[in-house]
């Protein structure tokens, strides 16, 4: 499993963060996959996303000041894939921090796990680059 950390300042107030990284928008902010359904069970958010004949299913909680989010076994094409996001306060905004672990599960892992790593990185980018232009 390799992790990746991708972090961004945002003009916006923790608060106004918040209410904008619910768990389908967080899906459609890395542009990777399209939101299918989304399913609430107490704490618990389901997201089902799917693109190019693909399909994952997300499982979202909530953190203090942030959310988690990871595939659920056998249902997705990761072997695993967890997801942290985290904002605090900064001067007149907030700071927005992606932590993020994937593995394909597959032999030579060491380049199969980097490049997974490296596309996981992009989708974090996007999707913090997506959450500030949709609050600025």
């Amino acid at each position: 499993m390799r992790e990746v950390v991708v972090d961004r300042f945002v003009p916006a107030s923790p608060h106004e963060v918040a209410d904008a990284l619910d768990p389908a928008s967080i899906v459609e902010y890395e542009e990777s996959f399209n939101v299918l359904d989304v399913e609430t069970d107490g704490s618990e958010t389901v997201v089902t996303a799917g693109s190019r004949g693909l399909r994952l299913s997300l499982r979202f909680e909530p953190l203090d000041a942030g959310v988690r989010y990871e595939q659920l076994e056998d249902a997705g094409p990761l072997a695993e894939m967890w997801t942290e996001l985290t904002w605090a306060a900064e001067n007149e905004g907030t700071r927005v921090t992606t932590r993020s672990g994937v593995s394909l599960g597959l032999p030579l892992k060491v380049v199969t796990d980097r490049v997974a790593a490296w596309k996981r990185r992009g989708e974090l980018k996007r999707a913090l680059r997506n959450l500030e232009a949709d609050l600025s």
